[in-house]
């Protein structure tokens, strides 16, 4: 299905100007997921997203996706997403992976899991602009010092990893205009446009959506996957691994039942007593089977917005439609 026709541009924020995008929208790096057919896609709708680097075991097979990305954008920007948080193994090659990407041409990075400022050098020599994600509004202060463009604060509603300070999106946003001097992005149970007119107005230059793109059709997972999305709600997820200081919002499901139930019984049980039940590779099974019944399958607040699966165009420009009918209701449509 081919993408349809884009709305006139009606947002210009350092977002935009900085991606060259026509909403100011992230799709945040999904980690197994976010390849070169979503980001691509992602690209060609008028927003931008990331290929997840941790999802590539080898250098060459993300040094290929990245080109396979380029091809498939057509013009449209697209970056790399570089987890940085420690390994559980021996091994680590983040250096190797950052210098990797800026050797490749990528313009833009977005960082996540610890402070980028050890591998700044090589963005910045490379010309690279660099988004880095963060839980907490702290953390974003921290990463403002060390020289980022721009940072997306996630809350307490996101999939994935909300931290653990857990304060909300609404907070965090009404926060950040007072304690930021760069541009920011507010995420975090994000999924209709008319939350990105109320973030602008409190200052953010744009948001950050993970959930709600579960369901485009370009995302390379299985139907059954996306089938248990739709029907979910927002009070369908659950909060596990906060014993081992790395909380997790996911589906709820078997798996987050038995963590928090091994949590609770035991609060020293370590990350090697939950490995074997929260390992990727058994989430990554998931997206591929569609047995949505194990694994920490990440999920945010967002679900309540899902409704069917949508190729990402339509998924932007309904999202542009819901921001129009906002500023309407403000007064301030064109």
């Amino acid at each position: 299905m081919k993408d349809s026709t884009p709305l006139p541009t009606i947002f210009d924020t350092p977002v935009t100007r900085t991606f060259g995008t026509r909403v100011p929208v992230v799709a945040g790096g999904l980690q197994w997921l976010s390849k070169a057919e979503y980001v691509s896609a992602a690209g060609r709708a008028g927003i931008i997203s990331f290929i997840t680097a941790a999802s590539f075991a080898e250098p060459e097979d993300l040094k290929a996706e990245i080109e396979k990305c380029r091809e498939m954008c057509d013009g449209a920007p697209f970056g790399v997403n570089i987890s940085m948080i420690p390994k559980l193994v021996q091994g680590e090659r983040t250096a190797e992976i950052f210098q990797l990407v800026a050797d490749s041409g990528v313009k833009f990075v977005e960082t996540s899991g610890r402070s980028p400022e050890e591998f700044m050098p090589i963005l910045k020599e490379a010309g690279i602009k660099v988004l880095h994600k963060v839980p907490s509004l702290r953390f974003a202060v921290k990463a403002q010092s060390v020289g980022v463009d721009m940072v997306s604060i996630v809350g307490a509603e996101c999939g994935g990893h909300p931290g653990l300070d857990m304060i909300g999106s609404m907070v965090n946003a009404g926060l950040a205009e007072e304690r930021l001097d760069i541009p920011w992005l507010i995420g975090g149970g994000v999924g209709r446009g008319a939350q990105l007119v109320a973030a602008l107005g409190m200052g953010a230059s744009g948001v950050v959506m993970g959930t709600r793109m579960l369901v485009s059709e370009e995302l390379q997972a299985h139907g059954d996957y996306k089938q248990a999305l739709i029907v979910a709600k927002e009070t369908d997820t659950a909060l596990c691994m906060q014993s081992v200081r790395n909380t997790v919002r996911s589906l709820r499901n078997e798996t987050t039942d038995l963590v928090s139930k091994l949590e609770q019984e035991n609060p020293d049980i370590g990350i090697k007593g939950l490995l074997e039940h929260v390992s990727g590779a058994i989430g990554r099974k998931a997206y591929a089977t569609g047995d949505i019944s194990r694994g920490i399958l990440s999920a945010g607040h967002a679900l309540g917005f899902i409704r069917k699966v949508q190729p990402m165009a339509e998924i932007v420009a309904d999202f542009e439609v819901d921001a129009l009918k906002a500023l309407d209701r403000l007064g301030c449509a064109a």
